[in-house]
């Protein structure tokens, strides 16, 4: 196991997902390949994250897919572990990947996902505020209201 794996697991070491609680989440494809820059792509994943809402897995509040990974604020519903959701957004994206680009790598995402559990006293409205405002941290747009791959329930 390369050390950067120990180091990942031990992230998850003694931590739970808890129904009812805000999370942030963050995943990465592998290599950081920037697969999500086409808008068919990027919309897979969205549509996926919008499943998981819909299924009554998880609340969304704000999200953002960035080219190389995206960004969750959710809050997790009692049906599922938070390492449940997010492995079927990303496998169930992977799915839809391959069956728009017959050319996808084998690999899609990185093994895992970084996760931070809200406390109660964490401004959930700007931690939204940061999340949506990637894009523009990362130079691709002057304005978040020229990046089309993102939602916000406050804005």
């Amino acid at each position: 196991m390369s050390n950067i794996n120990k180091q990942s697991h031990r992230l998850r070491a003694g931590r739970f997902s808890a129904p009812n609680h805000m999370y942030m989440i963050t995943a990465v494809t592998d290599q950081r390949r920037p697969l999500f820059s086409s808008l068919p792509a990027a919309r897979a994943l969205i549509n996926e994250v919008a499943d998981a809402q819909h299924d009554d897995l998880a609340d969304t509040y704000a999200f953002v897919v960035m080219p190389d990974h995206f960004h969750w604020l959710c809050q997790l519903k009692d049906r599922q572990s938070l390492s449940g959701v997010v492995q079927r957004v990303k496998s169930r994206t992977t799915r839809r990947l391959r069956h728009l680009d017959q050319g996808m790598p084998d690999r899609i995402w990185q093994k895992g996902f970084h996760d931070h559990g809200l406390r109660k006293d964490e401004d959930i409205r700007q931690l939204a505020r940061y999340i949506i405002a990637n894009p523009l941290r990362a130079g691709l747009v002057a304005s978040v209201r020229e990046y089309p791959h993102w939602d916000c329930i406050w804005l």
